[in-house]
């Protein structure tokens, strides 16, 4: 099934209004959120954290771009689409195993991203220590 083409507008808010409208991606860049309301017209409240592990936003001149895809497959619409200058791309939906399989690779990139900040803190500490210990070894 084709679905029509959507633009979507950029509102900066402080704080995610109650009621949201639909077209509009609202963006707290102070609370790292985005929420729009769903394309397909089910008229759910979607939510997306931005963060290095989480979506990213890009604004342009042509409007704001979401990056990964959307995909609410929590909802019975399951529906699943990009935000791409100022536009909803619709994309393909997926299979439970496809989803299974998003989520897993998700949960990795999320413990990569951790492991790195982790290991330069304490790269840090075992640096200084090994410091410490050639001082008391002279």
């Amino acid at each position: 099934m084709k679905r029509k083409s959507i633009e979507i507008k950029l509102q900066r808010v402080r704080y995610m209004p109650k009621e949201l409208e639909p077209r509009v991606l609202y963006v707290s860049e102070e609370f790292g959120a985005a929420a729009h309301l769903c394309p397909c017209g089910c008229g759910s409240k979607i939510r997306t954290p931005l963060g290095p592990t989480e979506w990213s936003l890009k604004v342009t001149l042509m409007g704001p771009s979401l990056f990964p895809s959307i995909g609410n497959w929590q909802l019975s619409c399951k529906s699943h689409y990009w935000i791409k200058h100022g536009k909803v791309i619709w994309a393909r939906p997926w299979t439970p195993e496809q989803i299974a399989t998003g989520r897993h690779n998700e949960e990795e990139r999320r413990r990569a991203y951790y492991a790195a900040i982790d290991s330069k803190r304490y790269g840090i500490i075992r640096r200084f220590w090994s410091w410490v210990k050639n001082l008391l070894e002279r």
